[in-house]
């Protein structure tokens, strides 16, 4: 199992967590986001990272990627089993898609007022969500799963993107550090990535 993955990229940092979390045989290849490879478009029609390829299957976009590995190395499950929760669960990775993630292209790529409008919307979210932390250590309860690692990338790189919480954002701040002190979280990043946080 080859994980292609870029080392400043916060998608392929949610797939190396769950290798590592899984504590299974992979291997890691390291992409220059500004000096891709060229079979990296034959892999994938996109051209990003992260993709994963085991034998004959090739998978790209990262939360299709973790649902696969998390499918066929069950232990520990990071998908809730029951399929109410798990429908839950997909529709919370489809969220933060859509109101996190898909701003950091912005704070990244676009103006600085573009920028700064992305910065707001994700700090706002995350302050709507962190009184969830004061009852419960997880995003979805007692146990760590997928939401966690999904959330995890942005959550570290929060300093990087210039993105400050306000004081009541507190208990999101005590469970990101919940969230960096695992073994699997630490051994995942990169030296790129260990720079984003002062």
């Amino acid at each position: 199992m080859t994980l292609y993955s870029g080392t400043t990229c916060p998608f392929s940092q949610r797939c190396r967590i769950v290798l590592y979390e899984k504590g299974m045989d992979f291997q890691i290849v390291d992409v220059d986001l500004f000096n891709k490879p060229e079979d990296l478009a034959v892999m994938n029609p996109y051209n990003q990272v992260p993709v994963l390829v085991e034998r004959d299957l090739i998978l790209y976009e990262s939360n299709i990627i973790n649902e696969y590995i998390d499918d066929r190395f069950p232990h520990p499950q990071l998908m809730p089993a029951d399929p109410v929760m798990r429908a839950r669960a997909r529709l919370f990775l489809f969220r933060f898609e859509r109101e996190l993630f898909s701003n950091i292209e912005t704070i990244e790529k676009g103006t600085q007022k573009q920028g700064d409008k992305s910065r707001a919307i994700i700090r706002d979210n995350l302050t709507q969500i962190a009184p969830v932390f004061v009852k419960q250590k997880f995003m979805l309860g007692e146990e760590f799963t997928m939401l966690d690692v999904a959330i995890a990338p942005l959550l570290w790189r929060l300093d990087h993107y210039g993105i400050s919480v306000p004081k009541t954002g507190a208990p999101l701040m005590k469970y990101a550090e919940r969230l960096f002190s695992r073994p699997a979280f630490i051994d995942a990043l990169t030296a790129s990535e260990k720079v984003m946080r002062k």
